[in-house]
């Protein structure tokens, strides 16, 4: 899919190799434009660091002297890592005022439902004591 105007992208977690890395960061980069990209990592993260380290070194962009120094992964490792991908925990980009008012929202409904059926009880025991009384 190929978006306009796309200019930066951010990836919250590390792509498992270097080709699903450049296919993110090329998203940013259509029809001879230019763009940024932005990867965080973690610790976890470090074996998968290497190989994206030379393929951004290769395009002739800086790349810190630390991550060149990483151990290089074995073919093993990366299988391994290709098949099962760290575990994270889930990333919230919700502004937790949205995730309140939308808390607050359900709350209400779900009240509103519970009065609902409680007037319905209310009103169906009713009908039942004056059937019972003719």
């Amino acid at each position: 899919i190929d978006f306009k105007g796309v200019n930066m992208v951010i990836n919250y977690d590390l792509p498992t190799s270097a080709v699903e890395y450049i296919h993110r960061i090329g998203r940013t980069g259509r029809a001879g434009h230019t763009g940024k990209a932005v990867t965080f990592f973690t610790e976890d993260d470090k074996p998968l660091l290497r190989s994206i380290a030379n393929v951004i070194q290769r395009a002739g962009c800086p790349v810190p002297d630390y991550i060149k120094h990483f151990p290089k992964l074995q073919s093993k490792q990366k299988k391994k890592l290709i098949k099962k991908p760290l575990t994270r925990e889930s990333i919230c980009t919700t502004p937790q005022c949205f995730l309140k008012k939308a808390k607050r929202k359900t709350k209400t409904a779900k009240e509103n439902i519970k009065e609902k059926k409680k007037v319905k009880e209310d009103k169906n025991s009713s009908k039942l004591q004056t059937v019972s009384e003719s």
